[in-house]
């Protein structure tokens, strides 16, 4: 059977551009026979990556550059969580951001629908495996929908085009003489669905993952030659730092490639929910083998022809991949290699976050201390639980969430120093003003020391977005709040008006001012907070089009004109507010209370189905 696979995979796809490195070596304590040796190439072609930071693809055919952002594809081994939820936020504000850029951004998630645990997890609940992953992969949909997230591709490892895609990059990679079979026995951790070197392992084999401990399994697999691929990967690593983020992320994956590579197994033999491997239907494709192919066939139109080609040809190379820690090997080694193999480009960069907490402890059902996102977002809303999760943690590191500080902080950032300027900032006009702009913005900022703050704080925002700082990017727009609070309390309108004459016109162009403050907060803030971003526009007097048509250059300052009809004040954000009862607890209580929770929901939402 292997070699009948390996002269018909050679002979459709000869082309491939083979590469030349030193033979596969078993340095691991794992025990194989081999049955098929890998072939070696005779030349050397290195895979094509990016040097630059993170960035574009070359123009698209309406002349604006190509971003493209990929999320992990979740497993649906279960509903969704917290993590998934906060990578994913994260993400969708990167991409809002690149579309305020003008580029074509190709937003990428999905859900991994293959797999044992899969066939666990849906026997448990008295499913088969195709309910189970609908089930869940809908569920996947209905949180980022409640989320505000703007989407462009959902992708499911079950769709037939991912299938096609599959199969032609496992052929391309064994045509290039990187997959042979061999016997493998040795320690399998079922949860990971992967098998462990024992010295990863704490006591009683166990998982340092999962805490459960690991099973002795034998059995005839496919492997791919990883470690072939040492050398190159060492070298990208070396003369592109930047592919790896943060830093500290670099150093983790340098110092696995280090420690040697091993080859590992691409099929399991005992798994049937998977994609069958080609010409041997008694095995399936390993899960991260198989997954890691989506972030290529999303690339693809249902109604067009399902290759590689075109795959590629649609977007690829990734500009961005956002993943969890604890999935940086897959990414950061596996994957580049596996591209190599193909002869595909490598992606741009792959960035690694840190993990969300609660209350200080790690979050866990044995616990008792998950936080349920459906719950979170139905309890505050999406805006605040998108802007506390940016803005309270530094993105790349952990962070943690605790009810108490999120009612703080989203009570002091999005309703008092953004919710109420706008507020009395409208209450103000319309009462001396009839709602109606007596200048422009640009006129009525001349020799104000303001129009200049601000425009400093935007480039500052900017300058965190493009880096992917995101919590400092909240600051910046937080503090051009905190600019034009500043701003009204120094000149205090209300008192302006009440003189009457000079001093009320002078208190006119102050509410132009600080409106025109609020108009470059709402486009500033709209990566993060794109709901409130569009309550705060409609107040201004634009439409839902004119808010979705918005780009960075609008925040510059100026767009407000003289004659504008603002809307009535009506509050963008209302404070939460804790039961009395609770407020009134010793402060030294564990319990925090229940929040009672008014959020205004936008009439229309910007979300982009895939």
């Amino acid at each position: 059977m292997a070699s009948r696979l390996n002269t018909s995979l050679h002979n459709a796809l000869s082309f491939l551009n083979p590469f030349n490195t030193k033979p596969f070596s078993s340095r691991n304590s794992f025990r194989f026979s081999k049955k098929l040796a890998s072939s070696q190439s005779s030349s050397v072609k290195r895979a094509l990556y990016c040097t630059s930071s993170f960035g574009t693809h070359e123009n698209g055919g309406d002349g604006a550059e190509t971003f493209v952002l990929t999320t992990p594809l979740y497993y649906v081994n279960a509903p969704p969580h917290m993590g998934s939820a906060y990578t994913t936020i994260a993400a969708d504000s990167i991409a809002r951001f690149q579309r305020l850029l003008g580029k074509n951004v190709i937003f990428i998630t999905g859900t991994d629908e293959h797999g044992e645990k899969i066939t666990t997890s849906a026997a448990a609940n008295g499913r088969n495996p195709a309910e189970h992953c609908d089930l869940i992969s809908q569920s996947y949909r209905s949180l980022w929908k409640d989320l505000d997230i703007a989407y462009d591709k959902f992708i499911r490892t079950t769709d037939p085009k991912h299938e096609a895609i599959v199969k032609e990059f496992y052929a391309r990679v064994f045509a290039n003489g990187d997959i042979y079979r061999a016997d493998y026995e040795g320690l399998y951790c079922v949860n990971c669905e992967e098998y462990k070197d024992e010295k990863e392992l704490l006591e009683n084999n166990c998982c340092p993952v999962h805490q459960m401990p690991c099973v002795a399994r034998k059995e005839d697999n496919y492997f791919f030659a990883l470690s072939k691929y040492q050398k190159p990967l060492e070298e990208i690593l070396s003369q592109n730092p930047r592919f790896v983020q943060p830093s500290y992320r670099l150093n983790e994956v340098q110092s696995w490639i280090k420690s040697g590579l091993r080859d590992f197994s691409i099929s399991r033999a005992l798994v049937e929910w998977g994609i069958p491997v080609p010409d041997d239907n008694k095995q399936t494709i390993y899960v991260w083998f198989d997954a890691l192919l989506g972030y290529i066939s999303a690339l693809t139109e249902d109604d067009k022809q399902q290759n590689l080609e075109t795959a590629v040809a649609l977007g690829w190379p990734a500009s961005l991949h956002l993943i969890g820690k604890d999935i940086l090997r897959f990414h950061a080694v596996y994957w580049p290699a596996m591209l190599m193999s193909a002869g595909l480009n490598l992606p741009k960069m792959v960035f690694g976050h840190g993990f969300l907490t609660k209350d200080g402890m790690k979050m866990g059902k044995s616990l008792g201390n998950t936080l349920d996102p459906f719950e979170l977002v139905q309890k505050f809303g999406p805006d605040a639980v998108r802007y506390f999760v940016l803005r309270e943690v530094e993105f790349g590191n952990d962070g943690d969430y605790s009810e108490d500080r999120f009612i703080k902080i989203v009570n002091a950032h999005l309703a008092n120093t953004i919710g109420n300027l706008l507020n009395r900032t409208l209450g103000l006009l319309k009462k001396n003003c009839e709602s109606t702009l007596v200048v422009d913005s640009t006129i009525a900022a001349e020799g104000i020391p303001l129009k200049a703050t601000v425009e400093k704080l935007v480039e500052k925002a900017r300058t965190n977005y493009e880096s992917l700082s995101l919590s400092s990017a909240c600051e910046a727009v937080l503090e051009i709040g905190n600019a034009g609070n500043s701003y009204m309390d120094q000149r205090a309108p209300w008192l302006l008006f009440k003189q009457g004459g000079v001093s009320a016109e002078a208190a006119a162009k102050d509410l132009v001012i600080i409106l025109e403050v609020m108009r470059i907060i709402a486009v500033a803030l709209s990566p993060i907070a794109p709901c409130l971003s569009l309550r705060i526009y409609s107040q201004l007097g634009y439409s839902v089009d004119q808010f979705n048509s918005i780009t960075w250059n609008d925040t510059k300052w100026g767009a407000l004109k003289g004659g504008q009809v603002m809307a009535q004040a009506n509050p963008v954000f209302a404070r939460i507010e804790l039961n009395p009862e609770e407020e009134k607890k010793p402060k030294d209580s564990q319990k925090t209370g229940k929040a009672k929770v008014r959020v205004e929901q936008p009439q229309t939402k910007t979300v982009a189905e895939a």
